[in-house]
């Protein structure tokens, strides 16, 4: 399931619901420390397994479906070690574990979580240290601009977003777990309230035997001002209201919602086909990239207007209640290849219905 954490026992670091979380039952966890969390239900319609999605001009052509704008991809390390990811095929979604073993996928979330809330409020901390240390192998592999290796490289990577943002708190807004892989997208804020503040940010790590291995970072400030497209929806909030009640989606139903996604970004982004608007988009889906107007029809005449753009396609892919998370790189990329944008589609009855991204706007190093 994807979900929204009520206010955490610390000051500072906070897993915090959207100001306006949508209305349903409280659930307290536990996780790790003890400390107590609520869980507020993200949408109505969610898997119940986790605890919480060229040149300028093509690259803005891009930013219709995700939001591309005119960012740069996230840069890997300049040599990865051999703990690195190798892709099987960009089909089976860069997972090297069982998608249906719900108890390690639940574990491995765990994992990710309490690094986030015992390390991001205070990286220097002796907690924080601690943790890293138990939770992040030693040469655990980082993809991202600046990025370094291992738990000290994860601890740099929160101390350099307080340096960024003073007083930054950790919303997190959705995750997923699928397979070995676990997926955080979260703002990065010092007033958890607005939204439209401070940086968004997805997090991917890869877990083996209850130690991340590999990680992929991509952050982007958060816009202000009106937008040109005149597309007003936060990059967190979740808007999309299903006309057909309730639904947990069974694990079958999720791969299928992922291969549903995936399908649809390489046929639009890596064959240049746009007939796949018409039958995997809802006409009127919800876009959370200020760039991007609500609906298909701002795609249609991009295309048909005969712009070219370098094609690029899904390489790593999660699925997760109704959300898909997609990472994408150019075609022909080798693994430790930078990456375009972390994407997010909600799926429902067939269709994709909602997206969010996150871009890295740093030059790739």
């Amino acid at each position: 399931m994807n979900g929204i954490l009520a206010p955490r026992a610390s000051p500072t670091t906070s897993i915090l619901p959207s100001p306006e979380p949508r209305a349903g039952p409280q659930v307290s966890l536990e996780i790790f420390t003890g400390s107590t969390v609520t869980v507020y239900p993200m949408s109505t319609h969610r898997s119940p397994r986790s605890l919480f999605a060229g040149a300028t001009l093509a690259i803005a052509t891009v930013a219709l479906l995700t939001g591309c704008a005119t960012a740069s991809p996230a840069s890997p390390v300049d040599d990865p070690s051999p703990g690195a990811t190798t892709l099987s095929s960009v089909e089976d979604g860069g997972s090297t574990a069982d998608r249906t073993d719900t108890t390690t996928e639940k574990a491995n979330e765990e994992i990710v979580t309490r690094l986030i809330t015992d390390a991001f409020d205070d990286p220097s901390s002796t907690t924080a240290a601690t943790t890293a240390d138990k939770l992040v192998a030693s040469d655990a592999v980082a993809h991202g601009d600046g990025l370094t290796a291992g738990p000290e490289g994860l601890l740099a990577q929160f101390t350099a977003a307080h340096t960024r943002i003073a007083n930054a708190q950790a919303v997190i807004k959705h995750t997923a777990t699928d397979g070995d892989l676990v997926a955080v997208h979260y703002q990065i804020t010092p007033t958890p309230a607005d939204e439209r503040t401070g940086e968004a940010a997805v997090d991917l790590f890869r877990i083996t035997n209850g130690k991340v291995v590999e990680r992929w970072s991509f952050d982007q400030a958060v816009p202000t001002g009106t937008p040109a497209s005149g597309n007003t929806n936060t990059m967190f909030s979740n808007l999309y209201q299903p006309t057909g009640g309730t639904f947990a989606p069974a694990e079958e139903q999720e791969e299928a919602n992922r291969q549903l996604a995936v399908g649809a970004y390489n046929t639009l982004f890596r064959d240049q086909d746009p007939s796949i608007l018409d039958t995997a988009f809802d006409p009127n889906y919800l876009q959370h990239n200020s760039v991007a107007p609500n609906g298909t029809e701002a795609l249609k005449s991009i295309f048909s207007g005969g712009t070219t753009f370098p094609p690029n396609e899904s390489v790593i892919s999660l699925a997760d209640g109704d959300l898909v998370w997609t990472f994408s790189q150019s075609v022909g990329a080798a693994p430790g290849d930078a990456f375009i944008a972390a994407d997010i589609f909600r799926v429902d009855d067939n269709l994709i219905r909602e997206h969010w991204d996150v871009v890295p706007t740093a030059p790739a190093s």
